[in-house]
């Protein structure tokens, strides 16, 4: 099992950026496949990016790619995502997730996930 604790949220004017970071506790983190989700006010939870157990593979969602960067160290036990060009509409809470599942695929689905921490509130100001 893995705990998650997420952090660096807050308040940004829109053009901004901000990293987030997911610190895992528990079992081995680069076992596991992590993502980054979100979910907006009135929204379904999103899929941002994920990131393989290595970090030599990433996916983005469609709505941040070319402005936002997952990455990880796993000497650190931590996965970041880099927020660059930040839009009003990504204001939402966002969500560190771990995957056991042992296929390499890449996944972009919450169902596939199955530890998530408490989120992170990011606002973005226009």
């Amino acid at each position: 099992q893995v705990q998650l604790v997420e952090s660096g949220g807050g308040l940004v004017q829109a053009g901004g950026s901000l990293r987030l970071s997911c610190a895992a506790s528990g079992r081995s983190f680069s076992g596991y496949k992590m993502g980054w989700f979100r979910q907006g006010p009135g929204k379904e939870r999103e899929f941002v990016a994920g990131i393989s157990r290595s970090g030599n593979r990433v996916y983005s969602g469609d709505s941040v790619q070319a402005r936002f960067t997952i990455s990880r160290d796993n000497a650190k036990n931590t996965v970041y995502l880099q927020m660059n060009s930040l839009k009003p509409e990504d204001t939402a809470v966002y969500y560190c997730a771990a995957s056991a599942r042992p296929s390499t695929r890449l996944i972009t689905t919450s169902e596939e996930y199955d530890y998530w921490g408490q989120g992170t509130q990011v606002t973005v100001s226009s």
